[in-house]
């Protein structure tokens, strides 16, 4: 037991006396002080901590084939086979790199870093996520939006292998393993091809600074970011084996797209070549050389080799999106329901409803989560207080539309 002592005993660790220490343990033969026992708590922590390193992780044997990384896919993204078959290609081969050891030629594979052209609320980032789940591996989400030049208010390029480092628990070997989705990629931009008298901290000087981090470098990076704490010891962090994903919606592309294949967005085809050409979904036919056109310099170009693109979500692809995945937005409340004892069911009805107000919203996949919460708010505030026995609340198109139209959700309409 813990005590204050009276008498002049010292700690059998560090000697100190009773004076020099808040409180002594007293054991069977000896005492402990409090700042040993704190010591003894960190040393015991990083003990466990290095036995449990990446090595006990992914090995070759038990790293999924690419076939297998799109079935599980499969089970919470609907549609986009397409991007689901670049990216489980890519992630098995860079994983099958880093994993591979004792090669006896000096053949050396380069990374496959991933570049995901949609639009918003379409699963870029969700199927970012569901990888990293798979792979049990670590992983973060960063905004570049918010990333500047050195030197410039925002966060610098450092802050993104910062986030990994808090997400690996500081285990720098874990870390260089793991996933970056960088998000919002289109945004950093160059802003303009013709030369300016300002500096882009934003946009290309961003682009500039990320090169190292993509193509692979060792990066000093502080732990706890470097502008709040510039005293603090650097973290030496290699991405040579980190996998970058990056995503953006290139709102706007899509004419880019269509000039260079010579055809109009809207308006009727003057060719056979050009009535082939599907024209509700040009991103298909996206190439490096859009993204230049775009904004993004040819050297972020070339360290992003693989190109995919997602599909717009048709009314279909929403309404399995509601219902259908392992985490689906249905499932999601009728288990928030069934943890406050209350029976949630739909009607097609209901399911069709929302899923049109998403369309009219233009907010894709995303925009049913805001409906279904509109929709719900009511009976999730009053139902948890009711004292009664097998609740059940089944909600209809009409109960939907009731719901919707008097939540200011309604007033968002898209033109």
């Amino acid at each position: 037991m813990g005590k204050k002592t009276t008498s002049g005993n010292q700690c059998s660790f560090c000697g100190r006396n009773e004076r020099e220490v808040n409180l002594l343990i007293s054991g069977m033969t000896g005492f402990i002080c409090d700042m040993c026992t704190e010591q003894a708590h960190e040393i015991v922590n990083e003990t466990f901590k290095s036995s449990s390193k990446s090595d006990h992780g992914l090995t070759l044997s038990s790293l999924p084939k690419p076939a297998q990384i799109k079935e599980f896919l499969d089970q919470y993204v609907i549609k986009q086979d397409n991007a689901k078959r670049f990216l489980a290609v890519a992630v098995y081969n860079h994983y099958k790199r880093i994993l591979q050891k004792n090669t006896k030629d000096d053949v050396e594979i380069e990374k496959s870093n991933i570049i995901m052209v949609g639009a918003t609320g379409t699963g870029k980032t969700l199927l970012a996520r569901t990888i990293a789940k798979l792979l049990a591996v670590p992983f973060t989400i960063v905004d570049a939006t918010v990333l500047t030049e050195a030197g410039y208010v925002g966060e610098d390029i450092e802050s993104i292998l910062t986030r990994l480092l808090q997400v690996a628990d500081y285990d720098v070997n874990a870390a260089e393993r793991g996933i970056v989705f960088i998000d919002e990629i289109d945004k950093i931009a160059r802003k303009s091809d013709n030369p300016s008298i300002t500096r882009d901290v934003s946009g290309e000087g961003v682009q500039q600074g990320l090169l190292k981090l993509l193509e692979g470098a060792t990066i000093n990076v502080p732990p706890q970011g470097g502008r709040k704490h510039p005293e603090q010891r650097m973290i030496a962090v290699d991405t040579k084996n980190i996998l970058f994903i990056c995503g953006g919606a290139f709102d706007g592309i899509e004419k880019k797209i269509a000039q260079r294949l010579n055809t109009r967005v809207v308006g009727y085809a003057a060719s056979g070549q050009k009535a082939r050409i599907d024209t509700d979904n040009l991103l298909k036919y996206i190439t490096p050389l859009d993204l230049k056109s775009f904004g993004l310099i040819p050297e972020i170009i070339g360290r992003l080799p693989i190109l995919t693109y997602l599909e717009p979500l048709d009314r279909d692809a929403l309404l399995r999106i509601l219902v259908e995945p392992k985490n689906s937005i249905i499932k999601q409340y009728q288990k928030l329901f069934e943890m406050d004892g209350v029976k949630l069911t739909f009607d097609s009805g209901a399911h069709e409803y929302i899923v049109d107000k998403a369309i009219e919203f233009k907010l894709g996949a995303r925009g049913l989560r805001s409906i279904v919460e509109a929709v719900m708010i009511d009976a999730m505030f009053t139902l948890p207080s009711e004292e009664k026995e097998n609740k059940k609340l089944h909600v209809t198109r009409s109960y939907a539309k009731k719901q919707l139209e008097n939540s200011d959700l309604h007033h968002l309409r898209v033109a």
